[in-house]
């Protein structure tokens, strides 16, 4: 009976401090509430687990009334922790330029209907710049006018309409090769046959150039354009050197051109070590500046080839790049123009732009800057080839053939060895090129045609599945009723 009432005594005091602790942690959390107005809920919960924490640790030691003291010590101690809170500092709204407002403006104007980004930007720019504030409603209902006029008819025949609108306007073009607009020692090849270039997806143009633009130190300082146009034009060892060759003791002799040498940038210990690079000869430095070159193996034969080979020798450069032009444009600085091209290593030299430096070698943007750009590149090509000729083609029609040409990741010719010879549909394929070929190999592989396109559709003599022949039409006639 003694031992169920000391258990018994010991409960109730265990409960009391519990509901004590309880009351301390509740009396501190409405200060913390009344200075900061919000508690989270994970506070409560870890106020929760302490308190029982402490139960449990008051059941195995004995109740003493001092170490009742330090539970309630130890509890207020603890549980003030997770009442602080972490004041979170909330960055200021940005400010809403006037560009933005007037954004907001078309939009609601716009409601459920449509207009792309760019045309909204654009209008929000030019009512700013020509001060329109007030006429935005009537300026964005004109824009969608304009832009539903603009708009492609459904099932219209849009390949066919921009292989008219480039291919009529290229029957006007020349056959000449033009010089480079500006510089009269390049030439590049405009007209027609650049266009066909361009569409055939050549694997390097037949007159390769670059534009090379230089960096903000470079451009203004014209030695520093000068060295990066050393570093970029091939230098061959007959360029700056005399070769002779000495047939009785069977050795060569190289005089380098002192003043050329210093224009390039180039020293006699650099001639040296390209020189060297030859396989079977010792290279021998003489007090002239000359070098002597003699034959391990000597014979006629070999001092020949030695010698055919020092005359074609690469002393610096980067290959593929033959000659190189700098000139001052207005407002840009020193622009380095290259006949041939090699936009790869050309882009690893230091003081080239690389943002702004372009090739007209299509394949070459696509191998080193992705398909985008060579995408981008045959757009632009291709509209200043036409352009130039003084031919108005729309943007857009071009766009088209340059999206069909780079559709599958990599750039594709217009012809049977590209777009057209991979066309799904047999007779369409039969009728562009090789038409016995390509029905015997459907023949034999069991190919079928679905008579999709259009000109397989007009070689069965059937409407064609666009435009008005996409609708079919189906009227029922009913008898009119006799009046009374």
């Amino acid at each position: 009976m003694a031992k169920k009432q000391t258990k018994t005594a010991k409960n109730t005091e265990v409960e009391e401090k519990t509901k004590k602790a309880k009351k301390t942690v509740t009396e501190q959390s409405k200060k913390s509430t009344s200075k900061k107005k919000t508690t989270t809920k994970t506070d409560e919960t870890k106020i929760e687990k302490t308190v029982k924490k402490q139960a449990k640790t008051s059941t195995k030691k004995e109740p003493k009334k001092q170490s009742a003291k330090k539970t309630k010590k130890k509890t207020t101690e603890i549980v003030e922790e997770p009442v602080k809170e972490v004041v979170e500092k909330k960055q200021p709204p940005k400010k809403a330029t006037p560009e933005d407002k007037i954004k907001d403006e078309i939009s609601s104007c716009l409601k459920d209907r449509y207009l792309p980004i760019g045309v909204i930007e654009e209008l929000a720019s030019q009512i700013i710049k020509e001060k329109l504030e007030k006429k935005v409603k009537d300026i964005t209902e004109r824009a969608l006018s304009d832009y539903a006029k603009n708009m492609i008819d459904p099932a219209e025949a849009c390949g066919i309409v921009g292989a008219q609108s480039i291919g009529e306007p290229g029957t006007q073009m020349t056959m000449r090769t033009f010089h480079y607009a500006g510089v009269a020692e390049i030439n590049v090849t405009l007209g027609l046959p650049r266009l066909i270039e361009i569409v055939d997806a050549r694997s390097s143009p037949s007159t390769p150039m670059m534009n090379i633009y230089l960096t903000e130190e470079y451009r203004q300082d014209a030695d520093l354009a000068k060295s990066v146009a050393n570093q970029i034009e091939i230098t061959e060892l007959n360029d700056i050197a005399e070769i002779e060759a000495d047939l009785t003791n069977l050795m060569i002799t190289v005089r380098p051109d002192k003043e050329v040498i210093e224009n390039k940038g180039i020293s006699v210990e650099d001639l040296i070590e390209v020189i060297s690079k030859i396989r079977k000869i010792d290279t021998k430095e003489n007090k002239d500046g000359s070098i002597t070159i003699s034959l391990d193996d000597p014979s006629y034969k070999s001092l020949l080839d030695v010698n055919e080979k020092l005359k074609n020798l690469k002393v610096k450069g980067v290959d593929g790049i033959n000659r190189i032009i700098i000139r001052k444009e207005p407002g840009e600085g020193y622009v380095i123009y290259s006949e041939g091209s090699n936009l790869d290593k050309v882009l690893e030299i230091d003081g080239v732009d690389q943002n702004r430096t372009s090739t007209n070698d299509i394949q070459a943007v696509g191998r080193v800057l992705g398909i985008e750009a060579a995408r981008n590149m045959i757009i632009q090509e291709a509209y200043n080839t036409l352009s130039e000729q003084g031919l108005n083609v729309d943007l857009r029609h071009i766009m088209l053939v340059a999206d069909i040409m780079t559709s599958d990741g990599e750039v594709k010719a217009i012809g049977r060895h590209g777009i057209s010879g991979e066309k799904s549909s047999v007779l369409s394929r039969a009728a562009f090129e090789i038409t016995v070929n390509h029905l015997l190999q459907a023949a034999r592989k069991g190919e079928s045609d679905n008579l999709m396109g259009v000109a397989e559709n007009i070689i069965v003599g059937q409407p064609v599945n666009l435009g008005t022949g996409a609708v079919e039409l189906v009227m029922k006639r009913t008898k009119a009723k006799k009046e009374k």
